[in-house]
């Protein structure tokens, strides 16, 4: 009777009772307490330190974001396994997990990236649960991203694709083909690649850019790498010299430097390969992005930049020692 609204309830106790009887917190009910603030205050607390977490990761302080994610998310494991379920919990439980598996994604080396991935792996089973489609694509499209990085191509590309099915806003849509493209060029399928990024640019063309995976700066480096991974050097050497604009976040010029070294050993212009190069190590070290100095280490190694790969792998050693300490 009291779902269907034929009896109301008024009184404190009697709510306080069912609340007990039901094993749901008072609040729900809407009865305040002293563990009802205290629940309000962390779900407040816990939020702005997401929202806060993700603008530093995306300024270039993903250490940081790091660092201020852990707690919440350890808080919010504990609650979960006492029992605490309530859905405002859960979804923030889901976002700090996703948020803290991109933040550790950004910032570990390869060898260690499996872990960011497991974290937005369960960021996806909460969502899958909260009826909530744009933020469940979401999860799945960062997780398919950290799987991608983790050498899980193929599985990536079906979350990604399962993404794109859930995403409508134009810049949800965008996000998920930018890295499906990402996907699609590392599995080297040029058909599919090519359909892909046909389709980002569509996007991008009728809506405005906004957020870091929406920019004509995202889709160029895009682009080249894909290029690259399908084996069309000669094509991507074709665009390297177009200005690449304003990259979203100072990541996405670290990136875009070791992909156009990339690019320029493939079409054998090793002077201008060796100064991107430097760039992104130097850039990579100040920022603390191993990962993209892994990527540094393997074409100076392919290329026979010995010189070039021995100043990566000193950046590495030192950002290592450094991250450890952290």
């Amino acid at each position: 009777m009291l779902e269907t609204g034929r009896r109301a309830i008024t009184d404190v106790t009697t709510r306080r009772y069912l609340a007990d009887r039901l094993g749901i917190p008072a609040h729900i009910l809407g009865v305040t307490g002293a563990d009802d603030a205290e629940y309000r205050a962390m779900l407040q607390f816990g939020d702005s330190t997401v929202r806060l977490a993700e603008i530093a990761r995306q300024s270039g302080y993903a250490v940081e974001a790091v660092n201020e994610l852990w707690p919440l998310v350890a808080r919010l494991e504990a609650r979960a396994a006492e029992g605490h379920m309530e859905r405002d919990s859960l979804i923030l439980l889901a976002q700090a997990r996703v948020a803290l598996g991109v933040s550790l994604g950004t910032v570990l080396p390869e060898e260690r990236l499996s872990s960011a991935a497991r974290w937005t792996g369960q960021a996806v089973a909460v969502a899958e649960k909260l009826d909530d489609p744009a933020f469940h694509a979401l999860t799945l499209r960062m997780h398919g991203n950290e799987l991608r990085k983790a050498g899980h191509v193929r599985p990536a590309v079906a979350r990604l694709q399962q993404s794109l099915e859930l995403s409508f806003a134009p810049a949800d849509q965008g996000g998920s083909l930018a890295f499906l493209c990402r996907a699609l060029g590392e599995l080297g399928v040029a058909t599919q690649f090519d359909r892909a990024i046909d389709r980002y640019r569509r996007l991008l063309d009728a809506n405005a850019g906004s957020g870091l995976l929406f920019q004509p700066f995202t889709l160029r480096e895009i682009h080249l790498r894909g290029l690259l991974g399908t084996e069309r050097a000669a094509e991507a050497g074709q665009h390297i010299h177009e200005s690449p604009g304003v990259p979203a976040a100072p990541q996405w010029q670290i990136i875009e430097r070791v992909t156009a070294g990339e690019v320029l050993v493939a079409i054998n212009e090793k002077p201008s390969a060796a100064a991107a190069f430097s760039d992104a190590i130097a850039l990579a070290e100040l920022r603390r992005l191993p990962h993209q100095i892994q990527r540094v280490v393997r074409a100076a190694i392919g290329a026979e930049m010995r010189e070039l790969a021995a100043d990566a792998m000193a950046a590495l050693d030192r950002l290592r020692s450094a991250l450890a300490d952290q």
